[in-house]
């Protein structure tokens, strides 16, 4: 499962910081929280200040557009190693700022709390942009997680409002912009998404402001892509778009804001000094974006981006694919020194980070919604057939049967409901037997039937089944059935339709329904 755990930083260096620890399940709110405090510490500023100025003496071309005018003295390996020593003495302060005596509680309420085998997000919330800078990935106790991996957010976060859900294509979506590339090779980074499985990639290749304008308000996507220059001027971002253009976060906030309500889940800016695209980008609340934290160089940038996107499609989670392709960037550290510490995540805590498969698949709107309908289809389907199969085997006459039992167990179930003013049963009981012998005499029945035809009954049935004659009488009874169109009698089912058999007539109670609505 893991755990989510947000460090809340409030303050600046000059004057110190109050933290409050929060740690949870990641699909859960907080089920820990505590309060402690960080110690002025304005050298540690210095000391990061110290590292970049060494950091960019290396001179290494970079997909920042203007590179810093720096002065370079001595040999490339002595600046390199310079860079090194500087970085080993900003990370040594940071560690020993983390173990101030106001800070343990809080470090001992993680320890307390969290396995090292567990996976854990780690989510830095601060408007301090001086700490987002740090190496916080470099934080001693984190040696002991190592499933760990570190994001930034801002203090305030919101759930992105999702103004339609896109249909479904079982392919992510990928708008990828491959801006200026003067002095840098992006190709690589085309050829690698051209290749990703299960990736729809379109491409604007150095393209006009309007035509990137344009894609962001007229279709959906999944990931937004960006390679080129780019750099931070004060608090803002600017990206290179071609050889003479250039744009700020805030003058596409529209259609970028059109993009996150149609279901844009992450951006990817492989180019230099990001963290000014990201405070662009938190008021627009995008679920996760990578950028990188300085100038980054052009085949540190590809190798991330390779090793990022091929374990993320391989379905790697979010989080872990991000932390495994930023340490093996220490694998070019010889040449390039703390090229692991420039990827950093940036997270929207209200939003749970998606896995490739999920993306592919839409939202968990979008799954829910095609699981609904899928399940509406399934029972139109089954309907459909059940219903066919019962009509066409009720044609054939083969579920006549139950159907008659069903309904004399319904009627058998109704309630009483007294006798019928309508109806009139005449009996021949067992003293009219004794005294007239049995069966009947067709005279007697005769006599009966002209008795009952005085009243004018609708209908007379006869319930009396008669095989052959019964003298005297046999020649009136004939008679009277023949003539009289509203009587019923009884005879055997093979027999019906034979109008010679003695004590029958030859209508039919079709017949016998027709005369019964037309005397109506």
């Amino acid at each position: 499962m893991g755990k989510l755990v947000v460090l809340k930083l409030d303050g600046e260096f000059d004057e110190g910081f109050q933290v409050t620890l929060e740690i949870g399940s990641k699909d859960s709110r907080p089920e820990t929280e505590i309060t402690g405090r960080l110690p002025p510490a304005p050298e540690l500023v210095e000391n990061y200040r110290d590292w970049l100025s060494t950091y960019h003496s290396l001179g290494i071309a970079s997909r920042e557009l203007k590179v810093k005018e720096v002065r370079v003295n001595g040999s490339l390996q002595t600046r390199k190693e310079e860079c090194r020593n500087s970085a080993l003495g900003l990370c040594s302060r940071l560690n020993r700022w983390l173990s101030s005596e106001s800070f343990r509680p809080i470090r001992e309420k993680w320890l307390e709390k969290l396995d090292t085998s567990e996976e854990v997000w780690l989510i830095i919330r601060t408007k301090s942009r001086q700490l987002q800078k740090l190496p916080w990935h470099l934080w001693d106790l984190l040696e002991r997680y190592p499933q760990a991996e570190i994001a930034l957010s801002a203090p305030e976060c919101e759930l992105p409002t999702r103004a339609k859900i896109p249909t479904a294509q079982n392919q992510v979506r990928i708008l990828a912009i491959l801006g200026n590339s003067a002095g840098i090779n992006v190709k690589k980074d085309r050829q690698l998404l051209e290749n990703l499985p299960g990736a729809a990639t379109t491409f604007l290749v150095e393209p006009l402001r309007r035509e990137l304008n344009d894609q962001l308000w007229e279709q959906p996507w999944d990931i937004l892509f960006f390679a080129g220059h780019s750099k931070t001027e004060g608090d803002k971002g600017r990206i290179y778009l071609n050889q003479t253009d250039s744009l700020t976060i805030d003058e596409v906030r529209f259609a970028l804001r059109t993009a996150v309500a149609g279901g844009l889940q992450i951006a990817i800016f492989n180019s230099c000094d990001g963290l000014g695209l990201v405070r662009e980008f938190e008021s627009l609340h995008i679920p996760q974006m990578i950028v990188m934290r300085e100038q980054v160089p052009d085949q540190v940038a590809q190798a991330f981006l390779t090793y990022f996107l091929l374990e993320f499609a391989r379905g790697t989670p979010f989080y872990p694919a991000e932390r495994q392709a930023r340490e093996r960037l220490q694998g070019l550290e010889d040449k390039f020194p703390c090229a692991s510490w420039l990827p950093v995540i940036c997270q929207n805590p209200a939003v749970k980070p998606q896995t490739w498969q999920e993306l592919r698949d839409g939202s968990e709107q979008e799954q829910q919604s095609q699981l609904r309908w899928r399940r509406l289809c399934t029972t139109l389907i089954v309907s459909v057939a059940i219903t066919s199969l019962v009509v066409v085997v009720r044609e054939l006459g083969m579920l006549q049967r139950w159907e008659l039992q069903a309904y004399d167990q319904l009627m058998r179930l109704r309630p009483d409901e007294g006798l019928d003013s309508r109806l009139l049963v005449v009996e021949a009981t067992e003293e009219d037997v004794n005294r007239y012998g049995f069966p009947l005499a067709d005279a007697i029945l005769a006599q009966v039937l002209e008795k009952l035809e005085l009243h004018q009954p609708r209908v007379i049935g006869l319930d009396i089944f008669r095989e052959q004659p019964r003298e005297p009488g046999h020649a009136i009874l004939v008679s009277r059935l023949q003539q009289n169109d509203r009587l019923i009698a009884l005879c055997s089912v093979s027999e019906a339709d034979n109008p010679n058999k003695p004590g029958t007539f030859s209508k039919s109670l079709g017949a016998l329904a027709e005369s019964q609505e037309t005397n109506q």
